[in-house]
């Protein structure tokens, strides 16, 4: 059986044609919908409820709070009982009559396979922010450059089972599923306008992630400001020798306030960009210690007793 989980936010007129698509796309296949609420501003739950009524095949989980997209995600991973599980976004910019060929590659060895759009419909700051996520990504999570990490993805359920042991509070999903496999297969597809509304990631939200991309998976930030730390006092010590020269051979010291005011600004900055670094991994930290949850489940609709999602805190 194949396992379709879909974060859902905002998207309630969406639904029922997002619904209609997989249908038409896995005719004669054995599959389920698995459809995670993530407490959006509209009436999403109601019209999810609407169609596992309808479809026996469509199961919704309602969350207590707004967790983020890929937390959402792994309360669907927990339930989704497919041998094959796939991700994809509920505004069908991600097109449902690509997921036999997700599923097709995972059939031909796989253990994970991206979809790498071939035209992609975002906005221009959403487009230059992927860029830097994916060059972060090749830095720190040691990714292949030619791979895109996109949330639409096929997956084996043996890498689903390594992925939801992870308990922490903040959740990466990319970096789980590069921790676990190195066999990862992509598959060129086209990516569509958004079919009504508007898209829930926010300027604030893709920094959100960004950062829990960067501290999460990674030591490389604190490296980073160390090196910048050692750079700067050699740069520094340069400096002194240099003043420490003039001082002997020019006739005239120049006053140096300018000099000092722009050395002293730019080594505070240093060292703030310093503490805030070390203070993401601490808050992270601090998080996990007090049990934070991934997600809360508040209800859901469709599931078997057996199959019910736990709300996870570590």
């Amino acid at each position: 059986m194949i396992s379709i989980v879909v974060p859902v936010y905002g998207s309630a007129p969406i639904l029922p044609c997002l619904i209609e698509a997989i249908a038409e796309s896995l005719a004669g296949d054995r599959y389920e919908v698995i459809l995670v609420h993530d407490c959006g501003p509209d009436d999403a739950w109601s019209v999810i409820q609407t169609l596992s009524e309808q479809d026996a095949r469509v199961r919704g989980v309602n969350l207590r709070r707004n967790v983020g997209q890929h937390s959402a995600i792994m309360a669907g991973l927990t339930v989704a009982q497919g041998k094959i599980i796939v991700t994809m976004d509920d505004d069908l910019q991600h097109d449902p009559g690509d997921i036999p060929l997700l599923c097709r590659k995972i059939e031909d060895g796989f253990d994970v396979c991206y979809a790498q759009f071939r035209n992609r419909q975002h906005a221009l700051w959403k487009r230059v922010g992927s860029k830097l996520n994916d060059r972060l990504a090749c830095i720190l999570l040691d990714k292949p450059r030619d791979l895109y990490l996109s949330p639409f993805r096929a997956m084996r359920d043996v890498v689903r089972d390594e992925v939801v042991k992870y308990v922490g509070p903040s959740v990466y999903l990319d970096g789980l599923i590069l921790s676990v496999t190195g066999n990862i297969g992509t598959l060129d597809v086209d990516h569509h306008s958004r079919f009504e509304g508007r898209g829930g990631y926010s300027l604030v939200r893709s920094i959100s992630l960004l950062l829990r991309m960067s501290t999460i998976t990674s030591v490389a930030p604190l490296r980073l400001a160390t090196l910048a730390g050692f750079g700067f006092a050699t740069l520094g010590a340069a400096m002194a020798v240099a003043l420490i020269v003039e001082r002997f051979t020019a006739s005239i010291m120049p006053a140096g306030w300018l000099s000092l005011i722009v050395t002293s600004l730019i080594l505070g900055g240093v060292q703030l960009i310093g503490l805030g670094i070390v203070g993401e991994y601490v808050g992270r930290i601090f998080l996990e210690v007090r049990k934070k949850p991934q997600f809360v489940v508040a209800e859901t609709s469709n599931l078997n007793p057996r199959s019910q999602p736990q709300s996870v805190a570590p």
